[in-house]
């Protein structure tokens, strides 16, 4: 079955029909074109062309709704309590152009050992959290634009 567009969300709803989950990880979502198993075993191939969340109705076949899911993902979930910490903390994450989901006193990112170790070690309340990772800001590489720079972040420039 192909999916070519969102037929709509349903955002809590409950709709008539059964609803069958097409599961996806937290960075398939935005994927153009993608194969998924539905649970109840229905091949689909997916390109609606924009980033797909929750509750997205991807097809409706034989009294049965299509619906994504977004599983949730292992990330590291550091806890702050004052704006020159989460500045801190947002600093350190943004040298490493990860995705990030900022709440008000906690900033999440995708897990991975060596980030958690360099959090901690820098005095960091950072914890591994399996938890929704659906509603992050994407930290895009330089050069995404017509704008191009060339720097580096080694900071080891020899002035004199």
């Amino acid at each position: 079955m192909i999916a070519d567009k969102i037929l709509g969300n349903l955002n809590g709803q409950h709709p008539t029909g059964e609803v069958v989950p097409v599961v996806f990880a937290w960075f398939e979502t935005e994927k153009k074109r993608i194969a998924k198993t539905a649970a109840d075993g229905t091949e689909l191939g997916i390109c609606v062309g924009v980033p797909l969340h929750a509750g997205d109705v991807l097809a409706e076949q034989n009294g049965k709704i299509y619906v994504v899911e977004v599983a949730p993902a292992p990330l590291i979930q550091t806890q702050v309590s004052t704006m020159q910490e989460m500045g801190r903390l947002c600093f350190e994450l943004g040298n490493r152009h990860l995705p990030l989901q900022i709440e008000e006193h906690t900033v999440s990112v995708p897990y991975d050992e060596p980030t958690l170790l360099y959090l901690q070690r820098l005095g960091f309340d950072a914890k591994q959290v399996l938890a929704d990772f659906s509603d992050h800001v994407a930290c895009r590489a330089h050069g995404t634009g017509e704008h191009h720079h060339a720097h580096d972040h080694t900071h080891s420039h020899a002035h004199g």
